[in-house]
């Protein structure tokens, strides 16, 4: 695969970004217990998690803007199937067609996140499963460009209550170890906004400020690798927990049913 990676999409092969990678790997292993029958994935990637979840699969369908991405994915799981759209809505999908449906760290980016949401809805089956991920905004370092917005654990389950019948919020959080690991990143990040007097972070426009924060954000993970090379590797997804309060996790993570 092309090199895609930038540090809001992360590669389990850049050592400094292992523990945001084994952090997103979490939700596909917590998610794996949940997953039947037709899945949908929404967002895939580079398809972190297509082979944890495709084998509790009948059918695997995952969308994705990043065509290039989808390519090596066809090659590598010829069984499922792989569509490229940029999304909402979700083209050429019928209503009522998946049993379940994944969409993690995706509505962040979503300028219409109802909209989002609704068509979710639209293709599940009746009774049927979304799991959700997204930052938890209080837990959040700084202003990320490349996200839309971000939510607190109520916003987003009373958003989803308006769509969905059954609305259950989760969170994904860790240990000592990951904590240890987000603390220093916390120290090193407010070192850098010091330089930020101005809070331009809140007042320019997020595309003026996507490369200096892809910059910055590099070079402050390489820091921390550089810091302490054992805690930035020795983090795995057992270090992640999912946790039922959710407004303390790292990210959210919906269930919601139809």
């Amino acid at each position: 695969m092309a090199k895609i990676y930038t540090t809001e999409i992360t590669s389990e092969d850049i050592p400094s970004d292992n523990p945001i990678h084994q952090r997103l790997f979490k939700a596909y292993v917590a998610a794996e217990s949940y997953v039947f029958g037709d899945v949908l994935e929404v967002g895939c990637g580079e398809g972190r998690g297509v082979a944890v979840l495709k084998p509790r699969a009948i059918s695997f369908t995952a969308v994705d803007k990043i065509d290039e991405a989808l390519n090596t994915l066809r090659v590598k799981f010829p069984d499922a199937k792989f569509i490229a759209m940029n999304l909402p809505p979700l083209h050429g999908l019928q209503d009522n067609t998946y049993d379940c449906v994944i969409t993690f760290q995706v509505i962040e980016h979503i300028k219409n996140d109802r909209f989002f949401l609704q068509e979710i809805h639209r293709v599940l089956k009746p009774g049927g499963l979304a799991l959700i991920t997204t930052p938890n905004r209080k837990l959040s370092l700084s202003r990320n460009p490349w996200h839309i917005r971000e939510y607190l654990a109520d916003e987003l389950k009373q958003l989803a209550a308006t769509i969905f019948p059954s609305v259950e919020m989760k969170g994904i959080t860790g240990n000592e170890r990951v904590m240890a690991y987000y603390q220093e990143n916390k120290k090193s990040v407010n070192r850098l906004m010091r330089w930020d007097i101005f809070d331009l972070q809140h007042k320019l426009p997020a595309w003026l400020l996507r490369f200096p924060y892809e910059l910055l954000n590099r070079v402050n993970r390489n820091k921390l690798q550089s810091a302490d090379h054992e805690l930035v590797q020795r983090i795995s997804h057992e270090d992640y927990l999912v946790t039922d309060r959710a407004d303390e996790a790292l990210d959210l993570f919906l269930i919601a049913r139809k």
